[in-house]
């Protein structure tokens, strides 16, 4: 099948990959301009753009996909169909009109839950079990559209955002190739059904020690491995990567009841968590035991938020 294909990170060249491999005729890919990262905040290319290149396909870095010149760029390669993922913009309705089986979308939930941009994030942080992904034909709505096919997957214990990424960006291209292949009729979502992923906020990262430790362990799963949850001692900001739960620790929140080399236990609103894996800023990764050789924390001390 002739295609134009949308995307740009990691999650969407993965489906694309998959797609160039099931041997459709990806005539066009549309991906988001490059973007300043790294220490030095120089331009970076897309992992879609990076594939796109190393596969010679064309390519096309529009600062919008309204613009007309966009329109008829995929206007001109003919596609048969627009698959978007991860693309990180709405598509517009005169996008949407062009190919003639319209434009199937690979959406990291089992809609109509999670709608929106933090689909993976917002799942962990709401304790949900199962998860999956969903093959849409889109609308010009947020995540509206009919769905063609889901796949559900479960969630693990230890599961972060990184794990369940690539969980579900291997799923995502298996079934986006399957929707291609078998083109199911399209099935109407549950407006009823439908809860929303905003988008993850500056500051969400920030650990409320308040909070249940089974509550906060979620939050380090979900913003594991961006931005990272994080705590200031003393000031000084400290990233949180691995935790476990301590049950029946009873302590003023945010206040470290132990520091060996087993972790950092520090008391929540209900229960406490063991810190097995942290960081301080600009520092590395480190298990507890090699940065309490570097950094010292003691007993009674406080791990504290922006409030405090």
């Amino acid at each position: 099948m002739k295609l134009v294909f949308a995307g740009t990170p990691e999650f969407a060249a993965i489906s694309l990959e998959a797609v160039l491999r099931a041997h459709h005729d990806v005539a066009l890919v549309l991906t988001q301009p490059d973007r300043p990262a790294g220490r030095g905040l120089k331009p970076q290319h897309s992992a879609v753009k990076r594939l796109a290149l190393e596969r010679g396909l064309a390519l096309l870095q529009p600062a919008g996909l309204n613009q007309p010149e966009t329109v008829a760029a995929v206007a001109a390669a003919r596609p048969e169909a627009l698959v978007v993922v991860a693309y990180g913009l709405l598509v517009p309705g005169p996008l949407l009109a062009l190919p003639p089986r319209g434009c199937l979308n690979v959406h990291a939930s089992l809609l109509p839950r999670w709608r929106g941009a933090a689909p993976i994030q917002r799942a962990l942080l709401a304790g949900d079990i199962t998860t999956g992904i969903t093959i849409m034909r889109m609308d010009e709505g947020l995540d509206t559209g009919p769905i063609l096919m889901q796949e559900s997957i479960a969630i693990a214990p230890d599961d972060t955002a990184g794990s369940l990424h690539d969980k579900l960006a291997d799923l995502g291209a298996r079934l986006l190739v399957h929707a291609l292949e078998a083109w199911p009729a399209p099935v109407a979502q549950s407006a009823d059904a439908a809860t929303y992923a905003a988008r993850i906020a500056r500051g969400e990262a920030e650990i409320d020690w308040r909070k249940p430790a089974a509550e906060i362990e979620r939050h380090i799963r979900a913003f594991n491995p961006v931005p990272g949850a994080q705590t200031r001692h003393e000031g000084i900001v400290l990233k949180i990567w691995r935790v476990s739960i301590e049950q029946g620790v009873r302590a003023a929140p945010g206040t470290v009841c132990g520091a060996d080399a087993g972790g950092v236990v520090v008391a929540c609103g209900k229960d406490a968590l063991r810190i097995t894996e942290l960081q301080r800023a600009g520092g590395k990764r480190l298990a507890a035991q090699a940065f309490l050789s570097g950094y010292r924390v003691t007993r009674g001390a406080r791990f504290e938020s922006h409030d405090g």
